[in-house]
């Protein structure tokens, strides 16, 4: 067994730390880094990693950031404009509307009329105390306009506003019983004013109303009114009495209420069929003309069962792997609706009587619903109306539709899916222009029609013209910030371009986004850290930057107050004062600016060039040899531009077949022995 032996003896070595501190020899090895370090216990050694992990990540944030505002100083900033014209308005302006000459404002009490030509108020209404929280308007002409506005509690306040005074004229989801009382979610007015659609909702069911305004009735009554007015005021002038002045919301006019025109109810789930046999089912269908919702059925319940377990038992591995999730069928409780002008697609009789710039339908999509139901509005009036009427036109989509969106010109009509599937139509000629889609697959928010730079002209389109508009353009906002621009030409490939990914600072997501139809190519985007620039879409450059006073702030940037004047080409922004420090909660009531940013003030048209304008056509009002030949025209176009595409995708589907050929030959190889 071997041992080692110490060759000299133990002795104790001579001290040569001979500088050492008394008082500090016991401690000495705490001043070595690594050894506190290792002398924490396990919770402080646990405690100080995680400490340090959250320095080193917030490092990391912080030189990001640092990057991010390095790399914007170097690019080149837009120009700055300035307000051209500001008012300040009495209380919180919680919406914004432009018609005509007046600006209508609505408040955390009541309503605001101001003209556009100087900003001074002529007419304010605050009988009720209420807060108005949604405006719509339309122009009537002879200084007489519609406003539908929605209150705190969801209820809808229809007005006429005339000779710088409102006039209610009903509340449309008024009810007696406070304990049926409805909401209202979304309100939706007609161009020219004409219908009005309101969807509804209570503490079980979801429902769409839509109301014929009779505006023509209205005029008349006003006019007839206004002699008798006028003699009042002649009377009053004589008494020696001091009489109050006439309120603004006069309750001596009384005008026609609106019609109940459609009820609208959100689609059952189908189940499975009652029908005993086919003919049954025949019954219920009125004719082979379109599709329908489904209902009329064959299939019985223990069919769905019975797929959905060979589902389940096919596909198995992927549900365990997501997880069991209980699919319940819910009826939707919101809708997206469109009116529509008249068009082919509409499917009306030559009986019909339609004026071109009168809506003839709408278009209804629920949340969930693969579905885009088409109602027309030319309908009888009846003394009870039918609560849950058939669907004129049924259209339906491989995946559900999330958004949609209808130009300006109302000729085309973009439906976004789920899926980040997109199709515009053209309702006049009555097929897809373009089907494309994402390719990241991100779920799309919303999208918006741009007016194109070769339809272009100084004139605003009127309702019902048809813009010579070689290429379609749509922009496309995603859920996650990213921004897109969608072109389809009427012939040949859609191209989908990347205008703004989705930022890594969060402050820079875009909150919202206005197409700006004064301009070809021209969006207004609005960003979370209250930045409202305008975008060229046609080279992605950010070329203006709408900057307020330092000394307010655009208020509540993530569901910014504004609107954009169509007629005048002007930006109407609510803006709040900047607060101090210490300074208090501002108050909710307390006043609110409303600063003017003038297009026509600033050299927009030189950032964004017109193209030759072309003229503006309307079918419905051209003979009908003419329409005929406009019809064959676009659809010869459509077909040269499927002809050249007919090589590419005969060569696809030859390597496709070739491809299956080719893997049915390998499998036989693998089954002889």
């Amino acid at each position: 067994m071997a041992a080692y032996i110490r060759k000299h003896p133990l002795d104790i070595p001579p001290p040569s730390e001979k500088d050492w501190l008394k008082n500090d020899e016991e401690d000495f090895f705490l001043q070595d880094p690594d050894r506190k370090r290792d002398a924490l216990s396990q919770p402080f050694r646990m405690v100080n990693k995680l400490v340090m992990m959250v320095f080193e990540n917030a490092m990391e944030v912080i030189e990001k950031r640092e990057m991010l505002r390095e790399a914007q100083k170097l690019k080149v900033q837009p120009t700055k404009f300035f307000p051209t014209a500001e008012f300040q308005v009495t209380g919180r302006a919680n919406c914004l509307t432009v018609s005509g000459k007046y600006i209508f404002v609505g408040l955390s009490v009541g309503l605001a009329a101001f003209k556009v030509s100087d900003c001074k108020e002529v007419c304010a209404w605050d009988a009720v105390k209420m807060e108005i929280c949604a405006i719509h308007a339309s122009d009537l002409g002879h200084e007489c306009h519609i406003l539908l506005a929605v209150d705190e509690m969801g209820l809808v306040w229809l007005f006429f506003f005339h000779k710088e005074s409102f006039l209610l004229i009903q509340i449309l989801n008024e009810t007696e019983d406070i304990s049926k009382r409805n909401t209202s979610v979304e309100v939706v007015l007609s161009p020219g004013g004409d219908y009005a659609g309101v969807l509804l909702q209570d503490s079980a069911k979801a429902w769409l109303e839509i109301y014929r305004l009779p505006k023509d009735s209205w005029l008349k009554e006003m006019a007839k009114n206004a002699g008798a007015a006028e003699a009042c005021r002649e009377k009053r002038s004589s008494w020696t009495s001091v009489e109050s002045p006439v309120p603004a919301n006069k309750a001596d006019t009384k005008l026609s209420l609106p019609v109940l025109l459609l009820q609208v109810k959100p689609p059952k789930p189908i189940t499975g069929s009652s029908f005993q046999s086919p003919l049954d089912a025949l019954k219920k269908v009125d004719d082979g003309s379109m599709l329908g919702l489904g209902y009329n059925h064959l299939i019985k319940d223990s069919q769905w069962e019975q797929q959905e377990a060979i589902f389940r038992s096919t596909y198995r591995e992927y549900l365990d792997a997501e997880g069991e999730r209980e699919s319940k069928e819910e009826i939707p409780r919101r809708a997206t609706f469109h009116f529509l002008l008249p068009s082919p697609i509409l499917q009306m009789g030559p009986e019909m009587k339609v004026q071109p710039d009168v809506p003839a339908g709408i278009s209804v999509h629920w949340d969930g619903s693969h579905n885009l139901c088409l109602y027309l509005l030319n309908r009888p009036l009846k003394e009870k109306v039918d609560s849950d009427p058939k669907p004129d036109v049924v259209w339906p989509c491989a995946a559900p539709i999330a958004c949609s969106a209808v130009s300006s010109c109302s000729r085309y009509l973009a439906l976004a899916c789920e899926d980040a599937t997109i199709t515009i139509w053209d309702k006049h000629l009555g097929y897809p222009l373009a089907v494309t889609a994402i390719l990241e697959e991100r779920l799309i928010r919303s999208i918006h029609f741009l007016r194109s730079s070769a339809g272009a002209s100084d004139e605003t389109p009127c309702p019902g013209t048809d813009p010579a508009c070689p290429i379609v353009q749509l922009l496309v906002l995603c859920t996650d910030s990213s921004f897109y621009l969608v072109k389809a030409p009427g012939a040949g490939k859609s191209s989908v371009t990347l205008l703004a990914d989705r930022p890594e600072d969060p402050n820079l997501a875009i909150s919202a986004v206005v197409p700006v139809l004064a301009f070809p190519s021209a969006a207004l985007l609005f960003s979370w850290d209250g930045t409202v620039s305008l975008m060229n879409t046609a080279t992605s450059q950010i070329v203006y930057c709408f900057s307020i006073p330092p000394s307010h702030a655009v208020a509540s940037p993530w569901q910014p107050v504004f609107t954009v004047d169509g007629v005048n080409w002007c930006l109407l922004l609510r803006g709040d004062k900047q607060q101090q420090a210490d300074a208090l909660v501002q108050s909710r009531a307390s006043d609110s600016t409303i600063f003017i940013f003038d297009f026509n003030s600033c050299p927009l048209k030189e950032a964004f060039p017109k193209e030759p304008d072309l003229p503006l056509k309307s079918l419905q009002n051209l003979p009908w040899i003419e329409r005929c030949n406009i019809f064959l025209r676009d659809r010869q176009q459509s077909l040269l531009g499927l002809r050249e595409q007919l090589p590419e995708y005969w060569s696809r589907l030859q390597a496709q077949a070739a491809a299956m050929d080719k893997e049915r030959q390998k499998g036989k190889g693998q089954k002889k022995p």
